[in-house]
């Protein structure tokens, strides 16, 4: 029986997973991460913390499961997409991690936008130019630290860095390199003059590979750190979020998954692919296969952010749960859709796709003496959703099909919300019962890579089917009407949206 170990160096948490060739999770273990925003539009996090976690992690998972280090047969990380980490020439970190939702570098996307025709980026990379790109972080680090930008000696992402760690290579994944900006998505290369733009050496950037692809093995040095036996070998790794839609089920051109996660995550599968800047291009895990995808920035944050400022102590007399969130629940689904007239925007840090707006901000609209807590809770629950079918319109519109919603994450344990997301998409909607996150893929995946396991669909038999959401045609028809209204808002807001951004910027 062959073990494979997943680690997911995660925004708020590094996870790890212990999984063998059959369909059995042996082991899981999870330590904190900390974010930081030390100026506002910041997200930073300390490279370090993300290797110890992974040094905690792993003895962890081997006395929960009971095996010994000699019994893992590969490794695979994965990781957010595209934190930027620094190494000078002695391989010691220059400063923190710049996160992927980082928002400071709006001016230096503005001047290559002026400097690169933004339908040739988009051809050469699937990308937009927008703020998830590398290059405009670089040109900003160029420009106000400019002592750490002359030090850099490699720049790579989150797994890739503790790929380093564990083997001593130095590797690009190739969605960490496609989504940063660097590379071709016709030769899988990287481009020089894509490079350009960051204003750096080509040479700080390592070589590309394919996720699958084995980099090495686990060095002495490592093995003595995290407890796994030296000569292990590592595979390149995958961007978490694709792990999680292939961990899904998301292969067969239709497939949708819907990640009801702390940010909303929108996944599809094609073998056709037709690059559109309103959303994002990832490399499939299955070869010959591609992820466009979507990300909101706060979809359950958003609610989380609800509850603690206005609902973390509801009268005892308010609903019959004792959580907050459930609370707010069944106040919700009482309410008729529509919120009894209140309509949100859930642009409360920004959005990224498809409108890729930092200046965009959260907004209720509608709101009069008559409404209470119950409407602003499901006005939120019905915005998100808006956003989610959003995205569905842009797929349909660039001629994806869309045949099959799945859906996963902490949001799912919400029947109200996920009840909503069936009427608004006008789709049922198929809740995943056991979903363990992109860590799973990360471990199948160094099954393949290493030939252990062959079947690329294999990592399904881990998954079971939750309940399957069927929506009510009725409210279907009525939100088709209400989301015509959020998208007039969002259009009709957006230019006083800027002129505040900028008036607060001065």
């Amino acid at each position: 029986m062959a073990i494979f170990l997943g680690l997911d160096i995660g925004t708020t948490s590094t996870i790890g997973l212990l999984a063998d060739n059959g369909d059995r999770i042996l082991a899981t273990a999870n330590r904190k991460v900390d974010l930081s925003s030390p100026n506002a539009g910041w997200a930073e996090e300390d490279p370090g913390q993300w290797w110890a976690n992974v040094c905690a992690v792993v003895p962890d998972l081997l006395e929960k499961s009971g095996c010994q280090a000699g019994d893992i047969s590969a490794v695979g990380v994965t990781g957010m997409v595209p934190a930027v980490v620094l190494l000078d020439e002695s391989g010691q970190l220059l400063r923190p991690s710049i996160q992927q939702s980082d928002a400071r570098s709006g001016a230096e996307v503005a001047e290559i936008k002026e400097e690169m025709d933004p339908a040739v980026f988009l051809q050469l990379t699937g990308n937009g130019i927008n703020q998830q790109l590398v290059a405009n972080k670089l040109r900003w680090l160029e420009r106000h630290e400019n002592d750490a930008f002359q030090r850099i000696a490699t720049i790579f992402g989150s797994y890739d860095f503790i790929n380093w760690k564990l083997t001593g290579q130095r590797i690009l994944e190739q969605n960490w390199a496609l989504e940063a900006g660097f590379l071709s998505l016709e030769t899988r290369a990287l481009s020089p003059d894509l490079i350009a733009l960051g204003h750096i050496d080509p040479a700080v950037l390592p070589p590309p590979k394919a996720s699958h692809e084995i980099i090495g093995t686990v060095t002495r040095e490592a093995s003595l750190a995290t407890g796994l036996a030296e000569g292990t070998p590592v595979i390149a790794g995958c961007a978490d979020h694709v792990a999680s839609a292939y961990v899904a089920g998301v292969i067969d051109p239709g497939d949708i998954l819907i990640k009801f996660g702390g940010a909303g995550d929108i996944l599809a599968a094609t073998n056709r692919l037709q690059p559109d800047a309103r959303l994002f291009t990832d490399f499939h895990i299955v070869p010959d296969l591609y992820m466009p995808n979507g990300c909101m920035a706060t979809t359950g944050s958003l609610l989380n952010w609800f509850v603690a400022k206005f609902a973390a102590k509801l009268p005892k007399d308010v609903g019959s749960h004792s959580s907050p969130r459930a609370r707010l629940d069944e106040l919700a689904g009482k309410v008729p859709p529509g919120a009894n007239g209140v309509l949100a925007l859930p642009y409360f840090l920004g959005e990224k796709t498809p409108v890729h707006d930092h200046s965009a901000r959260g907004t209720f609209t509608g709101l009069s003496l008559s409404n209470d807590i119950g409407d602003l809770w499901r006005a939120l629950l019905e915005g998100t959703v808006f956003g989610f079918r959003h995205h569905v319109d842009v797929l349909q519109d660039i001629g994806y099909p869309v045949n099959r919603i799945l859906a996963s994450d902490g949001g799912t344990a919400s029947g109200v919300w996920m009840q909503i997301a069936a009427d608004v998409l006008g789709m049922p909607v198929q809740l995943l019962a056991n979903h363990p996150g992109s860590s799973l893929g990360a471990a199948w995946l160094a099954g393949m890579g290493t030939g252990a396991v062959s079947d690329w669909a294999g990592v399904n038999r881990f998954i079971k089917s939750g309940p399957l959401i069927s929506p009510n045609t009725q409210h279907h028809a009525f939100y088709d009407e209400r989301f015509a209204h959020y998208r007039e808002l969002y259009e009709r807001l957006r230019p006083l949206f800027l002129k505040m951004a900028q008036e607060t910027e001065s």
